[in-house]
C-alpha cells in the first residue's frame, strides 16, 4: 500500500487497513433486536416495554454485539469526536431569495446552534457571529468583503479549535476551502448533530442507524481527501496487484458496509412489523408522542403513565430509541405511549432516512400527540418543522386530522390561555392539564379503534364475565343477586363484541 495513506484521516485510514486483511470487508448476518413484546405480566408490573422485554431470539440470525460495536466505533464523523472543542459559531443570514428563513431569525438560529454545541460534554462556544450573504451556495458562502471580516474575527479570537458553520451541509469543496483559509476544523449541522446522536446511542439499532447516516459523510470526506492526494500525484496508485486504486478500495468497502447495515436494519423493520401485529392482536391502542427535540415528550409520558423508571433529560436528542410505556385512561382502558426521536429544523434528510425504521412506528399508531414547548421563542417555527417531517413521512391523512396538539411548559408563561379550543395546555412537570388530556385521548382512541363502551347483562353461572375480563376492558360490575346475573360496563371492540355475541347469543341484550 502506498505510504501516502498516512495523509488520510484516522477513520479512512482504518478502512484502508482493513482492506489488507479482508478484501470483501463484509460478512453476512443481521443485528439483534429484542423488540417490544407485550405480556400481561410486563403490563401489570412495569408498564414499560423496551428492547430488553423479549428474551427468546435466534442468535445466529443477527449481527453479533462485537461486530455492531466495531461498525459503530470505527468510523465516526471525521475530526468531530475529540474529547473537547472550543467552537466559533458562524451563522449565515440570507436576507432575501428562496433560502431566506421566514419563521425564524438569525439570532434564534444562533441560539439553537449554541444549544447543539452545549449538548456535547466538554464542548463550549467561545464566540459567534452573524453575517449577511446573498450567495450561500458559493464555496466560501460569503462575499469577499464579509469573508475577510469573518476570517479576521476568527484569527483574533484566541483558543478556537473548530468553527461551526450553521448550515445543513457543506460541500467537500467548501469544507476544504474554509479549513485551508482558517487552519481549523470546520463542522456543519450534519456532522454536529450526528456526533450528538453518537454520544446518545445506547442500543444496537441506534448505533447501526447512526453508522448508516455516517456513510455519506465518509464518502464526501473520502472524495475530498482523494482530490488532495491526486494533486500530489498519488491518488491513482494501485494496491498490491489487486487492480484497484486506493479510492476504489475505499468506495467498495464503504458500499459493502452500507449493504451490511441496510440488511440488518431491514431485518429490524420486518421485526417491527411483527411487533405491531402483536400489539394489534392484543388490542392495545398505540399513541405516538412526538415533537421538536427537548419539547418535554418524555416528561409528559412519565406524567401520563407514572413510570418512575423514566428519567427525562434537559438535552437535545436525549431520546434516540423508541420506547413504549403503558398507561391507563379514565375508563381504565390500557394504552401504549410511544416515545419517539425529537425533530429539528434543517435536520438533514439523510439522517431522517437512516432513522426511517424507527420513525415508521408513527405511521402505525392509533393516535398522535404533538407536544410543543409553548414557552420557546421559536415555537411556531418548531411546529412548522415537525409538520414538514410528518408530511415527508407520508403519515395517513386520518391520523394527521385526529392529531392532538399539546402546549407544554405553561408553567413558564404567566396566565397562559390556549389560542384555540382544540389545543390542550399542560405542564408535564407540574402535572397540570393531564386529566383533560387523558379524556381527549380516550375519546379519540375510541373513535380511531372502533371500540365501544357498552353495558351488558351477563349470566353469572356461565363463563361470560371471565371471558369479558380476558378479552375486553371491564369498567364496572353491578351484581343482581336474586337473578344470578350482573350488569357489566365494558370497553369492547367491534370484532370482540361480535365474538361475544356468537359465543353467548342467548344472553345478549
Amino acid at each position: 500500500m502506498s505510504t501516502r495513506t498516512t495523509n488520510f484521516c484516522p477513520a479512512i485510514t482504518r478502512v484502508i487497513q482493513k482492506s489488507r486483511v479482508n478484501k470483501c470487508g463484509c460478512t453476512g448476518g443481521y443485528v439483534q433486536r429484542r423488540g417490544l413484546v407485550l405480556s400481561g405480566r410486563a403490563l401489570k408490573d412495569t408498564g414499560r416495554f423496551t428492547e430488553e422485554d423479549e428474551e427468546e431470539e435466534d442468535e445466529d440470525e443477527f449481527l453479533p454485539d462485537a461486530e455492531v460495536e466495531e461498525l459503530f466505533q470505527a468510523h465516526g464523523p471525521l475530526g468531530v469526536g475529540h474529547s473537547h472543542h472550543r467552537v466559533f459559531i458562524v451563522q449565515p443570514d440570507v436576507k432575501w431569495g428562496s433560502r431566506k428563513q421566514h419563521l425564524t431569525t438569525a439570532d434564534l438560529m444562533v441560539a439553537e446552534a449554541e444549544g447543539l454545541i452545549n449538548t456535547l460534554e466538554n464542548w463550549r462556544v467561545v464566540d459567534k457571529i452573524i453575517l449577511s450573504t446573498k450567495t450561500p451556495e458559493k464555496k466560501r458562502i460569503f462575499g469577499k468583503g464579509n469573508f475577510q471580516v469573518l476570517s479576521e474575527r476568527i484569527r483574533q479570537t484566541s483558543g478556537i479549535t473548530a468553527v461551526f458553520v450553521n448550515v445543513e451541509r457543506l460541500s467537500p469543496v467548501s469544507e476544504r476551502e474554509l479549513q485551508e483559509a482558517w487552519g481549523l476544523k470546520v463542522f456543519d449541522r450534519y456532522s454536529v448533530v450526528l456526533h450528538i446522536f453518537r454520544c446518545n446511542a445506547k442500543t444496537k439499532e441506534a448505533k447501526l442507524q447512526i453508522s448508516l447516516a455516517e456513510i455519506p459523510l465518509l464518502k464526501s470526506r473520502l472524495k475530498n481527501e482523494m482530490v488532495n492526494l491526486d494533486q500530489q500525484g498519488g491518488g491513482a496508485r494501485y494496491i498490491g496487484g489487486s487492480g484497484e486504486t486506493l479510492y476504489e478500495v475505499q468506495q467498495r468497502l464503504l458500499k459493502e458496509r452500507e449493504l451490511k447495515i441496510r440488511s440488518a436494519l431491514d431485518k429490524l423493520r420486518r421485526k417491527r412489523h411483527l411487533l405491531r401485529s402483536q400489539r394489534k392482536h392484543k388490542e392495545f391502542p398505540v399513541v405516538s408522542v412526538l415533537g421538536y427535540t427537548n419539547c418535554g415528550k418524555t416528561t409528559l409520558i412519565k406524567a401520563l403513565t407514572g413510570d418512575c423508571g423514566l428519567q427525562p433529560r434537559n438535552q437535545l436528542f436525549a431520546t434516540l430509541d423508541v420506547t413504549v410505556h403503558a398507561g391507563t385512561l379514565p375508563s381504565r382502558m390500557s394504552v401504549l405511549y410511544v416515545d419517539t426521536i425529537g425533530f429539528l429544523s434543517q435536520l438533514p434528510h439523510l439522517l431522517i432516512d437512516s432513522f426511517s425504521a424507527t420513525l415508521e412506528d408513527i405511521k402505525h399508531s392509533d393516535l398522535l400527540i404533538h407536544v410543543r414547548d409553548i414557552s420557546h421563542p421559536e415555537t411556531v417555527n418548531q411546529k412548522a418543522n415537525v409538520l414538514n417531517v410528518l408530511k415527508n413521512l407520508q403519515i395517513p391523512d386520518a391520523l394527521m386530522r385526529s392529531m392532538v396538539e399539546v402546549h407544554n411548559k405553561i408553567d413558564l408563561i404567566e396566565n397562559y390561555e390556549a389560542p384555540e379550543p382544540s389545543v390542550l395546555p399542560v405542564s408535564a412537570l407540574e402535572e397540570r392539564g393531564l386529566t383533560e388530556l387523558k379524556t381527549v385521548v380516550e375519546e379519540k382512541i375510541l373513535n380511531a379503534t372502533g371500540k365501544h363502551i357498552l353495558s351488558l347483562r351477563v349470566d353469572l353461572s356461565t363463563a361470560q364475565l371471565s371471558w369479558l375480563y380476558r378479552e375486553a376492558t371491564v369498567q364496572d360490575v353491578e351484581v343482581i343477586a336474586d337473578e344470578g346475573s350482573a350488569l357489566v360496563q365494558v370497553i369492547i371492540s367491534t370484532a370482540v363484541y361480535g365474538r361475544y355475541k356468537k359465543l353467548f347469543r342467548q344472553n345478549r341484550e
